[in-house]
């Protein structure tokens, strides 16, 4: 088994976090660096789909990814062997969310010279929608079995989004999942939001979600 650096995070020390998200974000930006805070429910499927993105962006870029959980280091894990990329675990100590002093460390322990870094954020679609964690692209997955209404539910977090996924979409024959229905309630949250249904599983439109990251990598 690869073994992966887990860093326990301090609570963050900064008062304004949305100034040091600011901060932290223009330095991103400065150097070119693409940081996507992805979030989602528990079992979304976004460690299968975030291995299978990197496996196809890697011999392009430079990637790195933080894995966020309260405990644990499965996930870090499992994307280093899969991958070969740099893979850091943040554990929360309990809390549910990350802002952008968590992010930092998290940063500084995954080291220089990347052009892609994937935050995973803490699972859930509430928490992590509320605290700025400085990253330059808000990425949410929604899974099919969830249901097509989340977006009604969770409002937030599809009003921060820049791009919202659609998973396991192979499994939409054994579920009461309307896609028209959930890309207009997204749509409705956040109109400029793109929106890509994929399967990690089959294949099906990860070449779309590949090139939409290759578009906005080409924009930094």
């Amino acid at each position: 088994m690869q073994k992966v650096k887990t860093i326990l995070l301090s609570k963050s020390v900064f008062e304004n976090n949305d100034e040091q998200a600011e901060l932290l974000r223009a330095e991103l930006r400065k150097n070119h660096i693409c940081l996507v805070n992805v979030m989602s429910s528990p079992g979304s499927g976004k460690t299968t789909l975030l291995v299978a993105l990197i496996n196809a962006l890697k011999q392009s870029f430079d990637i790195g990814v933080m894995q966020a959980d309260i405990d644990s280091d499965k996930d870090a894990v499992t994307v280093a062997e899969k991958t070969g990329v740099r893979s850091v675990q943040l554990h929360t100590g309990g809390m549910c969310h990350l802002d952008a002093g968590m992010t930092r460390q998290g940063l500084s322990a995954l080291g220089d010279g990347l052009d892609l870094i994937f935050l995973e954020n803490v699972g859930n679609l509430v928490c992590p929608a509320e605290y700025d964690t400085g990253a330059t692209v808000n990425m949410v997955i929604l899974s099919v079995p969830e249901g097509n209404d989340k977006p009604l539910k969770y409002p937030l977090v599809f009003e921060k989004c820049e791009l919202a996924v659609i998973s396991k979409t192979d499994t939409l024959p054994y579920f009461d999942f309307d896609m028209d229905e959930c890309k207009k309630y997204i749509r409705a949250r956040n109109a400029g939001a793109a929106v890509i249904p994929v399967s990690a599983k089959t294949g099906e439109n990860t070449a779309e979600l590949v090139n939409w990251f290759r578009q906005k990598l080409s924009e930094r």
